[in-house]
């Protein structure tokens, strides 16, 4: 089995040791280079040959942003996730290098040189064995599934509590069973209560690897599709007005952050701000957009599940659902409860998903009428929103 293979990229010798050090401590993972700025990165991607690399954006001689402006020139297609201080102070500056081409971010908690970097460890675990794995995958090797990783994390947190909880809470764990590679299961089947009919409302979920499928999907979009589109998708507080600006840039269509109480227009993209769940109350006059901040579901605020939930009880079947790349399991549950009363649904396939976790779920849970690559969502959208419009 290879491992999965990674560059990091920060002017700060403290966070590169932090970094590797957090890395390294996972099996199927080797930090195989460091960096110190861009310049330093590139000479070294075509001897480290990595498979992700972490890249910092402050940074002298060669700065983050220009190094994705070289990479997209030298047409480079190692994954880059962006690991700094200045996504919290700068969301324009993140969805820049979105726009350069890199495939996710993480931001360091308590400022570029941070000692409190192990907050978040477990992001950068997983954004590291995701995109990783995938262009790994792609590119003729055989590393562990990321499942593997997320087993690691788990086992490394029970080992955790141990140490801190002696004695009788302790005793009451029960630790994960032994990993073993995971392959979808047969989906159960769905008697939905009624045919779909009139496709009212369109909502998505999508997590890990979105920024850029969203990018990929909406500019696709029919620029005369009837109907509002509601997307949530996991980003933190501070990034989703950026977010929804840059996708505006690039969509046919309007794309707003979701504002309490606004209401829902047709022809409007809407999406969920960060750490707060959006979720669509139908009445006679119109539906409405309501956001709360109820507890996390499937450890995620916004969460898909909560906005599925509210599309069930208030469209039943005339709407269409749709789940996308992500890890985890968070829209997959409710995205069944549409399917059962009737609406349309659709999953991104395994191939073209950079984790195959919730869209993975929803299709053993009967949730999905149809799985569709990538490249073929936004034409299935397009087709079913116009075969059965408002």
């Amino acid at each position: 089995m290879d491992k999965i293979s990674v560059l990091i990229c920060d002017d700060s010798a403290l966070m590169r040791n932090l970094i590797g050090r957090i890395l390294s401590d996972y099996d199927g993972i080797e930090v195989v280079a460091k960096a110190e700025n861009g310049q330093d990165l590139l000479d070294k991607i075509p001897v480290y040959k990595p498979d992700v690399i972490l890249l910092d954006i402050e940074m002298p001689v060669m700065t983050g942003v220009q190094f994705l402006e070289k990479r997209r020139q030298l047409r480079i297609d190692v994954p880059v996730i962006i690991l700094s201080s200045i996504a919290t102070e700068g969301a324009a500056v993140t969805m820049r290098c979105l726009e350069l081409g890199a495939s996710d971010f993480i931001t360091k908690p308590g400022g570029s040189v941070s000692l409190k970097i192990n907050e978040v460890s477990t992001e950068i675990v997983e954004y590291v064995a995701s995109y990783g794995a995938s262009y790994a995958n792609l590119h003729g090797k055989t590393v562990p599934d990321p499942d593997y990783f997320t087993h690691q994390i788990k086992l490394k947190a029970a080992a955790k509590f141990v140490a801190q909880k002696k004695g009788e809470e302790a005793a009451k764990l029960v630790l994960p069973a032994a990993w073993t590679a995971s392959h979808p299961k047969e989906p159960v089947v769905i008697t939905p209560e009624r045919e779909g009919g009139r496709i009212e409302i369109i909502a998505i979920g999508i997590s890990t690897g979105g920024p850029n499928a969203l990018r990929d999907m909406l500019s696709s979009i029919d620029p005369e599709l009837k109907q509002p589109v509601l997307i949530v998708q996991h980003m933190p507080a501070g990034f989703t007005a950026e977010f929804a600006e840059s996708l505006n840039n690039i969509c046919p269509l309007t794309v707003t952050e979701a504002k309490d109480g606004e209401p829902v227009l047709n022809g409007h993209v809407y999406i969920a701000p960060g750490n707060f769940h959006m979720t669509v109350d139908r009445k006679p006059i119109g539906a409405i957009i309501k956001l709360n901040q109820n507890d996390l579901r499937n450890g995620h605020r916004p969460s898909a599940d909560a906005l599925f939930e509210s599309v069930a009880a208030g469209y039943s079947n005339h709407a269409l659902g749709v789940i996308m790349t992500g890890m985890g399991r968070d829209g997959a549950a409710q995205l069944a409860e549409m399917r059962k009363k009737g609406a349309w649904t659709l999953g991104q396939d395994a191939e073209s998903s950079v984790v195959y976790g919730m869209p993975k779920v929803a299709w053993e849970l009967g949730a999905v009428q149809k799985q569709v690559p990538l490249a073929k969502i936004a034409g299935e959208i397009n087709r079913l929103a116009r075969e059965h419009a408002l």
